[in-house]
């Protein structure tokens, strides 16, 4: 692709400023977003990275455009993914909803950090190390199957990881506004709100394990890798607010993110067969034989498994509702029945 240091200066600082613009615009000041602007700002971004894609695709060539959309809406699906989490940290952990941003807006920071770090280190690892894509595959299968078989009743806000983090730290019952840490009686406590953000960090984390492998099996062009995740994660706020109430409608959300993580998982195990160089597998040569999967058809899957997982939600959920909405009115005739 011949991405130039410059380019990746100028993208990077770029990426902070909107970040920056994010935090001096809406975080500072606490406040619960309304609808009207959390449309415009999610449609903004939504926008921009579709514009971004565009223009790779004339500057570069459509396959990596293709790569790079293909990219987007795998780090999107799993970007929701993650929000679905973060509101279930929020709600355990009871944060006011005015302070919601603040969190949001850290958390979504850790990931950029996160990502990025793991971005070089898949990109030094692909460069000098061809069977890393058996590891990567390996790896997303094995995620695959969690995520398809998880039952979504864990609690991260009182899970082992931050018992372990409350047992070692003096934490404070209560939140102090949006504050980190308060002085009572002299002595230090932190608030419930780091605790937040730890718990945030913590899942960023576990989060960038699937992510990183999973677009790098993509592509393995670490600036495609670096924008998609980036433009993945803008607008991830504003998103959080406008579409909170339909997260827990998503309820196919994890089987659809665990087919992606599967393809994907098998596209980059046929890519390593396609490169191999490990000599106790077919003597060290390349098997030619293993399909290279096309870049569209990645794009076409991936965009009709996050459609039809939502579509198939969307319509449990429905049909559930009214269901107990037939229930309730039932009842409330044999109660109202006239006595003989």
């Amino acid at each position: 692709m011949g991405v130039t240091p410059l380019v990746w200066i100028i993208t990077i600082a770029v990426t902070i400023a909107f970040f920056v613009f994010e935090f001096f615009a809406h975080v500072r000041k606490p406040h619960e977003p309304t609808v009207g602007e959390s449309a415009r700002w999610s449609a903004f971004y939504i926008g921009l990275a579709l514009l971004f894609g565009v223009g790779v695709g004339v500057v570069s060539g459509w396959t990596y455009g293709g790569e790079y959309f293909a990219g987007y809406l795998t780090e999107k699906a799993l970007s929701i993914d993650n929000l679905f989490v973060f509101l279930i940290i929020m709600t355990g952990f009871a944060v006011p909803k005015k302070y919601q941003q603040k969190v949001l807006m850290i958390g979504i920071v850790i990931a950029l950090i996160m990502r990025g770090a793991f971005i070089a280190v898949g990109a030094a690892l692909i460069e000098n190390f061809s069977w890393i894509f058996y590891i990567f595959g390996a790896l997303l299968l094995f995620l695959a199957y969690k995520q398809a078989f998880s039952h979504g009743d864990s609690d991260p806000a009182n899970g082992k990881f931050m018992q372990f983090v409350r047992r070692i730290l003096p934490v404070s019952e209560e939140y102090n506004e949006d504050k980190l840490t308060v002085r009572k009686n002299g002595k230090r406590f932190v608030t419930p709100m780091l605790l937040v953000i730890i718990a945030i960090g913590f899942i960023d984390l576990v989060f960038a394990v699937d992510s990183i492998p999973a677009i790098y099996g993509l592509t393995q062009e670490a600036y495609i890798v670096f924008t998609a995740n980036a433009f993945a994660l803008m607008g991830l706020r504003q998103l959080y607010f406008l579409i909170g109430g339909l997260l827990e409608r998503l309820v196919y959300l994890a089987q659809g993110l665990a087919v992606i993580l599967a393809f994907i998982g098998v596209k980059l195990v046929l890519h390593a067969m396609h490169v191999n160089e490990l000599p106790f597998i077919n003597g060290g040569e390349p098997m030619l034989w293993a399909p290279e999967i096309p870049i569209w058809f990645s794009l076409l899957f991936i965009a009709a498994t996050v459609a039809v997982a939502t579509w198939l939600s969307l319509r449990k959920t429905r049909n559930d509702r009214q269901a107990k909405q037939r229930e309730t009115f039932d009842g409330e005739k044999v109660i109202h029945a006239p006595e003989d």
